[in-house]
């Protein structure tokens, strides 16, 4: 099984993180690399769509045609995790790497999305001292990986639920007969 989850999990982990690592590389210095949160995200659904291919091959190769609900999840989870754990190298590479700096980018987002509501002089203090504070956070590799890993795990985790429920009905997809 745990060869099963590796290659899934390397699977997906790369359909999600190559189209990231080459927009971030290829982009010219002060141009925004990173496609819309929408398309991102439809990226991870489709690599993850690896999940549900593992735990089908292993419901009809391995176990012959059934399996159960938690460790169909279980499958699932450690699919989730590997392709994880890809993602989140393949954004430090590409932060490393590109002429992209994410940091000043998106503290300028936080700033221009107070300064859009006209907000006091309060308020846009605020709104500095927390994109500064961010920074500050940001810079740490101990608080940055896991912010990484956990934007694409809950879209995994989804994806493992649904997975499981649907296959763990052997009438669904079943196994082909060799022939």
């Amino acid at each position: 099984m745990i060869s099963l989850i590796l290659r899934y999990g390397l699977l997906a982990g790369l359909i999600v993180a190559t189209p990231m690592v080459w927009a971030m590389l290829t982009a010219k210095p002060g141009e925004m690399p990173l496609p819309g949160m929408l398309v991102s995200y439809l990226i991870m659904l489709v690599a993850l769509t690896a999940v549900f291919l593992g735990i089908k091959r292993y419901r009809d190769k391995v176990l012959g045609g059934a399996i159960r609900f938690l460790p169909a999840f279980g499958l699932g989870l450690g699919i989730t995790t590997v392709a994880c754990v890809i993602y989140v190298i393949g954004w430090e590479f590409s932060s490393a790497y590109s002429s992209f700096d994410f940091v000043p980018f998106y503290k300028n987002v936080m700033i221009e999305s107070v300064r859009a509501k006209n907000p006091t002089p309060a308020e846009l203090s605020k709104a500095i001292a927390d994109a500064e504070s961010f920074a500050t956070m940001y810079a740490n590799p101990w608080y940055r990986m896991p912010l990484t890993f956990i934007e694409m795990f809950p879209v995994g985790v989804l994806v493992s639920l649904i997975s499981a429920a649907v296959l763990r009905n052997s009438r669904v997809l079943p196994a082909r007969a060799p022939g």
